[in-house]
């Protein structure tokens, strides 16, 4: 029922990354992904394989070598990435921390750790997610909910520290991160599975772990939230174009249209953009279902603003409520510019809006909101 397999190298549609490196021995140092962990092994001349024992659970697939020694960069859920040298010569490895990235200050903050939650899908299958409580929460906590659908889209949750998902975990929300059919980490037939279904297999992960910690008791009914950025802004416009349990969506460098979008990726993506195509296709305004904030750069040359902005045309002349918040000066990663600070305050105000909104219709449903 699980997915089956990992991954040698990160996903493929990237430049620049090196997942594996060859020592001065003959021996190679490679990082392999199984689901959202990372772990660092060394493979031997004669095929052997043996893994490195290492407190990281994310390593960055940047790994160089000299010698006997990798560099690498790993994380994990409370320690921000470090540059670290791994020194493999002998049957003892040894861990050389060059650099860490967080501030002094920081050191002590109180953080909220994911847990790892699987759950069967239909008998057959098995989705993966990581899943953020509250920070400071109990063990039997129970909040609002932001289902996170990651981009790529055959990119994957990670087990690193998260600063968006403490920004609002910190705030009463609790986050949940979902590898859904296509992510990395499963092996290729699995990553593979979302060609032609984009649209619809991602869409039913997301919803059917929401309606999990719903049925559990974790979620809060009309209380649960989607949101993505680039291709994940795309699942979740699509999440709330059908019946389902999210009750808004917030898409951000939202791909709109799948078709255009292969002709403004950058050239080295686009082949991998084609195979996307044939799924749920573009996202019509017509359908959209529940509210909607949209959040983009307006210097994006990968998922064009003109897009967004004929969708929200087309969401005013249908008389739907939305809202449209437009970076000037930020392309299509808003969440490494300078306005990264503004998304997130006007995400949070979108989030607590509809909750205000649901509780004016019954009032006492917002009992779980700081």
């Amino acid at each position: 029922m699980a997915p089956i397999g990992g991954e040698c190298a990160a996903e493929p549609w990237e430049l620049g990354y090196a997942s594996y490196e060859f020592l001065a021995d003959g021996r190679i140092v490679m990082v392999v992904q199984e689901g959202p962990r990372h772990r660092l092994v060394v493979i031997e001349p004669d095929g052997s394989i043996h893994p490195v024992d290492l407190p990281y659970t994310s390593i960055k697939p940047y790994l160089a070598a000299h010698g006997t020694t990798a560099a690498l960069i790993g994380s994990t859920p409370t320690a921000a990435p470090q540059v670290a040298l791994v020194h493999v010569a002998d049957d003892e490895p040894r861990l050389e921390v060059l650099a860490r990235s967080e501030h002094a200050a920081l050191s002590n903050a109180q953080v909220s750790v994911p847990t790892e939650l699987r759950i069967g899908v239909h008998g057959s299958r098995e989705v993966v997610a990581l899943v953020y409580p509250p920070t400071g929460s109990a063990a039997d906590w129970r909040a609002p909910l932001i289902v996170r659908a990651h981009p790529g889209p055959t990119a994957s949750c990670l087990l690193r520290l998260d600063w968006q998902a403490q920004y609002f975990t910190s705030r009463g929300f609790a986050v949940v991160d979902v590898d859904y059919r296509g992510s990395t980490g499963y092996g290729r037939s699995f990553r593979e599975s979302l060609y032609g279904r984009w649209g619809f297999y991602d869409v039913d992960d997301c919803a059917a772990v929401a309606s999990h910690l719903l049925e559990v008791g974790r979620a809060v009914h009309g209380q649960v939230f989607i949101r993505g950025a680039s291709a994940g802004g795309y699942t979740a416009l699509h999440a709330v174009s059908m019946d389902g349990p999210f009750a808004a969506a917030t898409a951000v460098s939202a791909i709109v249209d799948p078709d255009r979008w292969a002709q403004t990726v950058p050239r080295f993506q686009r082949a991998h953009a084609l195979r996307l195509r044939g799924g749920a296709g573009r996202v019509r305004a017509a359908t959209l279902q529940r509210p909607v904030l949209f959040i983009h750069g307006m210097a994006d040359e990968v998922a064009v603003v003109e897009e967004v902005r004929e969708l929200a045309d087309e969401l005013v002349a249908l008389g739907v409520g939305h809202e449209l918040l437009l970076l000037p000066d930020v392309g299509h990663y808003v969440a490494t510019s300078s306005r990264a600070g503004t998304a997130l305050e006007a995400e949070l105000a979108h989030y607590r809006s509809v909750m205000a909104a649901a509780a004016a219709v019954q009032p006492g449903s917002q009992d779980c909101q700081r």
